[in-house]
Formats: structure tokens, C-alpha cells, sequence
């Protein structure tokens, strides 16, 4: 059958039919003669693994000798970002192309978390709450989007997807969806299952094996290291012996640590699988996480926040590529990126038809891979909800007072080069950051830098106004009415 962008270009242009019967039965030749120069695309992703929790990142107690070695045979992304501060909205980034503000996919579960009580905003929240409704929020991919797989299954790739999917019922044009190595579906969920990133990675091999002759896209998504924190008794042994072997600086968690070697295990072994099948010069081999790292079970230092939060602990994610003979080893790349990107860019390396029915936000970062530059750009984050944080990741105080109570209000946030602003609906408020001089975002240069703050603000409205991106406005009746201490001006603005 004819791919879905040309029906849809052939629509637009009304071609007569006997030139779509023509095109029809030309696709597949000229796929199968483009094919062979086409490099395989593996994109291996873990659950709410940190930036700092890598060992090339400077980790210590925890051990991921194949994710360092993958680093170190490529290129490192020293500003990855996903398209969102948690799982679901950032996995849309990736299968769409489109930032959260056109998905409307804001949150697992599509409602706040937290005492609505402390909301200054009506939100969609729990269903029998007041504020459900105020504005969309979607738990779901519709199938009429066209993903990232069908951009790549429309060029002569085979696809698979493996492990956690949290878009919703629709497959999205994959060949292979299987959530935990052994044909379970897509609504199943394995958190916490101790085998399921070995079973994911006998998968993903077998995968490899029966289409080494084809153009491959595996995206291999590890329910690990998501909570609950859970692993094999002989791999937590092991990290409790190291953490009492010596006086660490703090009281690392060996199970999580055993859960982060799971991860690593399965990045090595489907690198082995590919050097086995003499595919390694023609795979471009990806590794990241879908944000940053959780509170209370690791720590983001020397990032902001973690999980759900958009300072950096919460969308600063490790990220590396490997592509021998293209990507020069132990390259470094500190030019900003983020998860909608990702379309384009495996379009661009499959030589594929990028959607025309839909927005593709992102921009390839292919030139990149092998050392060279791109224009400098906007890269973007919305959220319109609220989301309580715990820890070190109450990061944002109840509006009015001085109670560190959030880890995400109603906010944008925009990056562009060394230079990333925040902007808080609550009090219209702004926070900006030299991230090159300031990666702990300590120093609030909204004061000190008007103008670099009022120009990035500018540009952050009209991403908002040409994405549609919904800003609450309507007020919580509930507001404060059984929060604890005492309010202060509404007015008072956000330091």
C-alpha cells in the first residue's frame, strides 16, 4: 500500500488515478534499491534515570560500564533534554515530533497532583474535584497522528518497540509492540518486575536477528529504573558489599543501584548482539532517559529539582550516540537538544518523508553526529498544571507565601544557547539562567539582565500563541482555604 504521506500529498494535489496506481507500484522498488544504504536506528531509553547517575557523568557507587563505553566509542550530549519533566508527555515528544503544548499531554493520569487546596488556578484534577474540564488534558496518542515508526516503516524500516509504550491503546504503525519481552500488550505494566529488562533485551536480539538483512528501528524503552525500586538479590548483594566497603558521602541505595545495572547489562548485550551479526558500522546506536531523575531515591546534584520539575534535574537527561566511521569516539556535543528533535532527525538519517497533516517541531541534529554546527534556536517546555514535589525537589513555594510546597507550577520555559528563562503563570513571574555559568540555576539574572529576559520572554509568548498552549487564567475558589500558614500580598512576586 501506498505510504501514508504520499496518499496524502497525492490528495492535496489531486492527482489523476492512474498516476497514484503508477506511484503505488513504484515505492516498493524504490525502497528496497535505498535500503541498503540506510543505517539501522537502536534507541535504548531508561525510566527516570539521572543525569549524574552514569558513571561518565561522574557516578561513583552506581556502575554502568557499557552506557560509559557506548559514550566513549561516540558522542556525548552534554545538553539532552527530553520534551517534558515526566514519562508520558515526553514519550509523545518522541513519537510525534510535536512539543506537549499541541498533544496536550500533560501528566500520567491528565490530572494535578497535590492539595487543590494550595492551586491558585482552576486545573483538571481529580474527577469529582472542581477544575476538571477548564481545559483538555489527554491521556492518549490519537491514531490519526503519524509517528515516528510509520515515518521510518514508510521508508523500508522494520520497527519495533519494546517495553514501557504510555501513549495509550494505538500502536502507532508499529511492527513489533511488546511491553515486556514476551508479547504482553500495551496496557500491561511491569514496574518493578526484576526480569523484565533481561527479557526486553532476549527481544530486542531476536529482533536483530531475523531482520539483519532489512533497515531496522528498534526503540527499546526499560520499565527500570522507575519505581517501585526492585532487582535481583545476587546484583543488590553486590552494591550492599560496595556501600559498606568504604564511608560514602552519603547512603546510596544498592537496589536502585542493582536496577541501573540492569539498564547498563541490556545496553551491552544488544551492542554485542549487533557487533555479532557485523551490523555495528551500520547502526546508529542512541541512549538516553525520558527525565531526569526521581527524588528521594537518587540525587540530581549538581542539578535543580529532579522529576517533574524544569529545572534541570527534572529535563537534563545523559545522552549519547554512537555511529562508527561517522561519529568521531569521545566527541562531545554541548549544542541543546530535545525529544521532539528526534523525528526529524531518524527521518533524515532514513532518508524518510516527514509528516505534512501534522506539525514537526523538532530540527535533525544530524550534521551534529559528525562535528558540525547548526543554527543557533529555541528550544521549549510548557505545563499548565501542578505537581506537589517532595524533598529536595520542593522547589517552588504556594503562591503568596514563603512554603516550598512544588515541584511544578503553571509554567513555560524557554532555552536558547547558554540561556534558559522560566516563566510562572501564578505571578506572571520570570527566572533566568546562564546555564554555562550557573548549571545549578543559583542565580536568578532576571534583574541583572532585562533585556536578555524581556527578549526571551517575547519569543516564549509567541511559541505560546503559535502553539495554542493553554494557560490557565480561571481562579481556584479554593484557593487557601484550608492550606497551612498564612497567605502574604497576592501580588508578591517570585524571587
Amino acid at each position: 500500500m501506498l505510504p501514508r504521506h504520499l496518499l496524502h500529498r497525492i490528495a492535496r494535489l489531486a492527482l489523476p488515478a492512474a498516476a497514484c496506481l503508477l506511484m503505488q507500484s513504484l515505492v516498493p522498488t524504490i525502497l528496497k534499491a535505498e535500503s541498503a544504504n540506510r543505517p539501522n536506528i537502536v534507541y535504548i531509553m531508561a525510566d527516570d534515570l539521572g543525569w549524574s547517575d552514569v558513571g561518565y557523568n561522574g557516578a561513583e557507587f552506581y556502575e554502568t560500564p557499557n552506557i560509559d563505553a557506548l559514550c566513549a566509542s561516540g558522542m556525548e550530549f552534554t545538553s539532552a533534554y527530553p520534551g517534558a519533566a515526566n514519562c508520558m508527555p515526553s514519550r509523545a515528544c518522541i513519537m510525534s515530533g510535536m512539543y506537549v503544548s499541541r498533544t496536550q499531554m500533560w501528566t500520567p493520569g491528565m490530572r494535578a497532583k497535590g492539595d487543590s487546596s494550595k492551586m491558585k488556578f482552576l486545573v483538571p484534577r481529580n474527577k469529582d474535584k472542581k477544575g476538571d474540564g477548564v481545559f483538555p488534558s489527554k491521556g492518549a496518542l490519537p491514531p490519526s497522528v503519524i509517528s515516528i515508526a510509520e515515518v521510518l516503516h514508510d521508508a523500508g524500516y522494520k520497527t519495533a518497540h519494546f517495553g514501557k509504550w504510555h501513549l495509550g491503546p494505538d500502536g502507532q504503525g508499529f511492527d513489533v509492540n511488546d511491553t515486556n519481552g514476551l508479547g504482553a500488550g500495551l496496557g500491561q505494566k511491569f514496574y518493578g518486575n526484576i526480569d523484565v529488562a533481561e527479557n526486553l533485551t532476549d527481544a530486542a536480539c531476536e529482533f536483530i536477528d531475523q531482520n539483519r538483512s532489512n533497515p531496522f528501528f528498534i526503540y527499546l524503552c526499560h520499565w527500570d529504573v522507575h519505581s517501585p525500586i526492585r532487582a535481583r538479590k545476587e546484583v543488590v548483594a553486590k552494591y550492599k558489599k560496595k556501600l559498606e566497603s568504604r564511608d560514602w558521602d552519603r547512603k546510596w541505595n544498592p537496589t536502585y543501584a542493582a536496577m541501573i545495572e540492569a539498564v547498563d547489562t541490556s545496553v551491552g548485550r544488544v551492542r554485542e548482539k549487533l557487533q555479532q551479526q557485523g551490523l555495528t558500522e551500520n547502526t546508529v546506536f542512541m541512549f538516553t532517559s525520558d527525565n531526569g531523575g526521581a527524588s528521594g531515591v537518587t540525587w540530581c546534584e549538581p542539578l535543580k529539582g529532579a522529576k517533574g520539575a524544569f529545572y534541570e534535574g527534572g529535563i537534563r537527561v545523559p545522552a549519547c550516540v554512537s555511529w562508527p566511521g561517522v561519529v568521531k569516539p569521545g566527541s562531545t556535543c554541548d549544542t541543546p537538544n530535545t525529544g521532539v528533535d528526534l523525528m526529524p532527525t531518524f527521518a533524515k538519517l532514513a532518508g524518510a518523508i516527514l509528516p505534512t497533516t501534522q506539525s514537526v517541531d523538532g530540527r535533525s541534529w544530524v550534521p551534529l553526529l559528525s562535528g558540525r554546527s547548526l543554527p543557533e534556536r529555541n528550544i521549549f517546555w510548557h505545563y499548565p498544571l501542578y505537581l506537589s514535589g517532595a524533598g529536595y525537589n520542593q522547589v517552588i513555594p504556594v503562591f503568596g507565601t514563603e512554603q516550598m510546597h512544588w515541584r511544578a507550577t503553571p509554567c513555560s520555559v524557554i532555552r536558547r544557547g547558554d540561556w534558559k528563562l522560566i516563566q510562572f503563570f501564578e505571578d506572571d513571574s520570570v527566572q533566568l539562567y546562564n546555564l554555562r555559568s550557573d548549571l545549578g540555576e543559583q542565580n536568578d539574572l532576571s534583574k541583572s539582565e532585562p533585556e536578555k529576559a524581556a527578549q526571551m520572554l517575547e519569543e516564549l509568548r509567541q511559541w505560546q500563541k503559535d502553539t495554542q498552549a493553554v494557560i490557565p487564567t480561571k481562579l481556584n475558589p479554593d484557593f487557601g482555604k484550608s492550606s497551612g500558614g498564612q497567605r502574604s500580598a497576592p501580588n508578591k512576586k517570585r524571587s
